[in-house]
């Protein structure tokens, strides 16, 4: 019966003037990579705090862009005679229950020769500003931050002259509907412009009569 003997485990390497002068060498490689690092961190970190002002403004001047392109999409105007196509449909289209429901469901009583109404009232300008701005105020003034006097005040200083000039015989419905039963709709001629010979001239005395 044979008998196995391990072998001896390798012993350490001997240090040798060389492998110390490799450990060095290898060293002082990776000191020198460390301070790069270092470096190129220090860099970075400067010129980050040099370019976060600038950021800074950037991203203000780009919210102020869009706080100016937010309200050059707003209406320049409240008047809905001053709102481009597209605003002053989507308005209408937004003010046709409260006219429907609230003006004339509450407010406007009969139609009579006396009292003229035009289910075609988006195409008179003179009723579809006057009607507009009544609702502006109406949502103004009925708004609870308005007080307890609000609707008071809205009623007496915006719809009853409202009524008083929307629907007298003389006003922008004269043409139209005066008997509920004969639907009618017919735009008044416009006043002729303004005669430019009427105009005063520099240098030229002003005649009157």
């Amino acid at each position: 019966m044979s008998t196995h003997i391990p072998a001896e485990p390798p012993g350490r390497p001997a240090v040798t003037p060389e492998t110390v002068a490799e450990w060095s060498a290898t060293l002082a490689r990776l000191q020198a990579e460390r301070d790069s690092l270092a470096i190129v961190a220090d860099r970075l970190a400067e010129e980050r705090d040099q370019a976060e002002p600038a950021m800074l403004g950037a991203a203000e001047e780009d919210s102020e862009a869009a706080g100016s392109q937010s309200d050059a999409d707003d209406p320049a105007s409240l008047t809905i005679l001053a709102f481009d196509d597209d605003a002053l449909a989507a308005e209408v289209a937004t003010m046709v229950p409260w006219v429907d429901h609230i003006l004339l469901g509450v407010y406007g009583q009969e139609i009579t020769s006396g009292r003229p109404w035009c289910a075609s009232w988006p195409e008179h300008d003179e009723a579809l500003a006057r009607i507009h701005h009544c609702w502006l105020a109406w949502q103004e003034l009925t708004d609870s931050r308005s007080g307890a006097t609000g609707p008071s005040v809205w009623q007496r200083d915006h719809l009853e002259p409202l009524l008083l000039k929307l629907r007298a015989p003389d006003g922008p419905f004269g043409a139209c509907t005066t008997n509920p039963d004969h639907p009618h709709h017919r735009l008044l001629p416009h006043p002729p412009h303004t005669d430019p010979a009427s105009l005063p001239k520099p240098g030229i005395p002003r005649t009157s009569v």
